[in-house]
């Protein structure tokens, strides 16, 4: 009964405000605001919270986000979307918002060139085999300049009534304060990282030494940038051009698509008898806040564009023909090589596929 009576109490008391996640971001977002990083990563973006949040840091030109589920990420993407005013008065900086599905225990050369690399409360979901790869991808492959990551703190979750095991049933371990720090200082070591550790959720004082409900560490890279290899250097050169080419082949083919994709629900209005029933609308894990392109050159091709079911083609000549694209490829056969395998395309090639899925409009949210 006294053990009843005790968790009821903690259940009153050990409360956040504002919640724990939104002080995570507010950290992130204070370093960000310290050490003005142009290029930012968050691995197991999820929900896009974080990078939603980040959109709004001046000094960020690139923000890349990075989770396993595809799904997920497509649910909170609409939120990174440009605003309204973001057309009328263009930001003077560039930004551009890209969503990767794909796993941080996997090398990917799109995720190479980071100033910042953030890991909220991520590895407590990784697999044994996935955990050790994880510090060879981040800190050995990328590389960044700065490394944050969370994690739970189990010594505090005597403190949770709901918490039993693990906090959350996906989780596959939770870590104390030195589980964490041993793991973190190795890794720093091996990898050429100093490391300082922090964390978040202060703990009643009656309860004792428990440390932080979520413990944190912040790795910063002891050697410059320009003491790396020359041949390192040229590798991300080539990836900057081919991550540039891929994400302006992939906006203007939205933004074709999303112009045949108008027309179309114009016409499809009309046939729905005074019913409006919208048609497919775009999706994808491609943002960028920028004004669209000047498509007048591309529109006057005559390789169109069409919709075949729920898919827009678009043809590589109509993209090719936009003069950002042209400017960036030089040849039409670099704009080839530079994509494959990294879009969608037809089976012959010569066209990007663009997907699309029915959505209804819900109203009252």
């Amino acid at each position: 009964m006294e053990e009843k009576l005790r968790k009821d109490e903690l259940a009153r008391t050990v409360k956040f405000t504002p919640p724990l996640y939104k002080q995570r971001y507010q950290f992130i977002k204070q370093l960000v605001i310290k050490h003005k990083p142009k290029k930012v990563a968050d691995l197991g973006c999820a929900d896009c919270r974080l990078l939603w949040m980040l959109k709004f840091c001046n000094c960020i030109e690139i923000l890349v986000g990075l989770d396993i589920s595809e799904d997920v990420m497509k649910e909170k993407m609409h939120t990174l979307c440009p605003l309204p005013g973001d057309f009328l008065q263009p930001s003077e900086r560039p930004l551009t918002i890209i969503l990767h599905q794909g796993s941080v225990a996997e090398k990917d050369p799109c995720m190479l060139g980071f100033d910042m690399v953030t890991c909220v409360e991520l590895i407590e979901h990784l697999e044994a085999e996935e955990l050790e790869k994880f510090p060879e991808v981040v800190f050995g492959f990328m590389s960044p300049a700065m490394i944050v990551i969370s994690t739970p703190n189990s010594e505090f979750n005597r403190l949770l009534p709901t918490a039993t095991l693990f906090r959350h049933p996906d989780h596959k371990f939770e870590w104390n304060r030195a589980q964490f720090q041993n793991w973190a200082l190795d890794v720093a070591a091996h990898y050429g990282y100093t490391v300082e550790f922090t964390g978040l959720g202060t703990p009643p004082s009656e309860e004792g030494d428990v440390g932080f409900c979520t413990q944190i560490g912040v790795f910063v890279r002891k050697y410059l940038k320009n003491g790396e290899p020359e041949t390192v250097e040229k590798y991300k050169e080539h990836v900057y051009k081919t991550t540039a080419v891929v994400n302006e082949v992939l906006w203007t083919s939205q933004t074709i698509a999303r112009r045949l994709l108008g027309n179309r629900k114009s016409k499809y209005k009309k046939r729905c008898d005074g019913v409006e029933t919208d048609p497919p609308f775009l999706t994808s894990c491609f943002l960028r806040l920028t004004e669209y392109p000047s498509l007048t050159e591309a529109e006057n091709s005559q390789i169109e564009p069409f919709i075949n079911g729920q898919t827009v083609h678009v043809p590589l000549a109509k993209i090719f023909s936009v003069p950002k694209v042209k400017q960036l490829c030089g040849t039409f056969e670099t704009l080839r090589k530079l994509i494959t395998g990294k879009v969608a395309l037809s089976n012959d090639g010569s066209a990007l596929l663009v997907d699309t899925e029915y959505e209804n409009e819900e109203q009252g949210n």
